[in-house]
């Protein structure tokens, strides 16, 4: 039996242990039919990496730059992504 390890209210951890239990060729799927055709599909829509929180010291003139390149805010999203594609580059050119 597999464990449901998520925070719900105790009545629907009972239920969703309850499902888990339940062999696949039993439960009804009539109502949410198998998708075949993926071609409309959008890779990473709802991927969100995982944050860590971390204080970091940059020098004033680059935060500056990101900040003034940032309308209304997200700034560190900018840094964020911009060491994302650093580090990917670097992972490419690793091979």
């Amino acid at each position: 039996m597999k464990k449901v390890e998520r925070h719900l209210p105790p009545e629907l951890a009972r239920e969703a242990e309850r499902l888990a239990a339940m062999p696949d060729a039993s439960i009804n799927f009539s109502d949410a039919p198998e998708v075949v055709d993926w071609s409309a599909g959008e890779r990473g829509k709802f991927y969100r990496p995982v944050k860590q929180q971390l204080t970091i010291r940059l020098d004033a003139d680059v935060v500056q730059w990101f900040k003034d390149r940032a309308q209304g805010g997200g700034y560190q999203t900018r840094i964020n992504e911009a060491l994302r594609r650093y580090v990917q580059e670097q992972r490419r050119n690793a091979g």
